[in-house]
């Protein structure tokens, strides 16, 4: 690959066949890949956005991080102003602005579903300490670490804050979070997929021992595939960017996908094209060589 303003071509057939297919939509990662290190949209990566949807491609913003932490962005939605949240779990309308966001679906994880796994996960890696995610609400135990924006609504124990009358209770539980003092965060994650097999599923984009478990089947490519058969897109029309682990389906589900100059190595294997890292504004250098190569 070459530096700065250069990305590499399509590597496998699939994408090289949906090269030729003029794209409709864009689906991007936040963290790590639209986002600069700084947590900034940077002004280039604006304009390169805003020029997409005035071309009539959409944009999906595609992220693990729940609606609330969706400020970052909200500025920038256009059109149908919709994100894809928590991995899959959630498609939210952001057109409300921070805090006045609506959740358009849910793909919950079951609560006994969620007890089993961390119950297996404790089992396989002792020293596992969790985190509750829920549509509006998180919850965590004691041990676990501040490793986020916010406080905790409650403290409690796993088994109490996933109990059928428990404080978590009313609200949909979107994905665990579970964290390892001393594991490395590859291997945490094979023995976590490993110890919880299909009672859901399990990913991370955190640079520490920390796993994201959602429901069975629920990714952020299971998601976009709904998202994009609403709209009747297909996959060829999809171009996806990223560069975690956690977006390693949904690189592979899109006929075109960048992982960024600054991906994990199975983002990069995952990958059909690269492009530089997103402190180089690397999507930005995507879209506006694709716009240049469609007008």
């Amino acid at each position: 690959m070459r530096e700065n303003d250069r990305v590499t071509s399509a590597t496998r057939a699939s994408a090289t066949q949906a090269a030729a297919v003029p794209p409709r939509l864009i689906a991007t990662d936040l963290d790590g890949t639209l986002l600069r290190d700084d947590k900034s949209v940077s002004p280039r990566t604006v304009a390169a956005l805003t020029a997409a949807e005035e071309a009539g491609i959409e944009v999906f913003f595609v992220t693990g991080r729940p609606a609330r932490w969706m400020d970052v962005v909200s500025a920038h939605v256009h059109g149908h102003g919709l994100a894809i949240c928590g991995n899959g779990a959630a498609v939210v309308d952001l057109h409300g602005g921070p805090g006045a966001h609506r959740f358009v679906k849910v793909r919950e994880l079951a609560r006994q579903n969620a007890l089993e796994a961390v119950q297996l996960l404790r089992d396989a890696a002792p020293g596992t300490v969790v985190a509750v995610e829920q549509t509006y609400g998180f919850f965590q135990e004691p041990a676990y670490p501040k490793l986020h924006m916010e406080l905790p609504d409650r403290l409690a124990p796993a088994e109490d804050l996933l109990a059928p009358d428990g404080p978590c209770a009313g609200e949909p539980v979107l994905k665990i979070l579970a964290y390892h003092p001393d594991l490395d965060p590859d291997d945490f994650l094979d023995v976590g997929r490993l110890a919880i097999g299909t009672r859901a599923s399990v990913t991370r984009s955190s640079p520490s021992a920390l796993l994201e478990i959602s429901g069975h089947g629920v990714s952020k490519a299971s998601t976009l595939a709904l998202c994009c058969a609403e709209r009747g897109i297909s996959p060829e029309e999809v171009v996806a960017f990223g560069d975690m682990p956690n977006d390693v389906e949904m690189l592979t589900w899109a006929g075109r996908s960048y992982a960024m100059g600054n991906a994990h190595p199975a983002v990069v294997a995952a990958a059909s094209g690269r492009t530089v890292a997103n402190n180089d504004d690397g999507v930005a250098v995507v879209i506006e060589r694709m716009l240049a190569e469609r007008f």
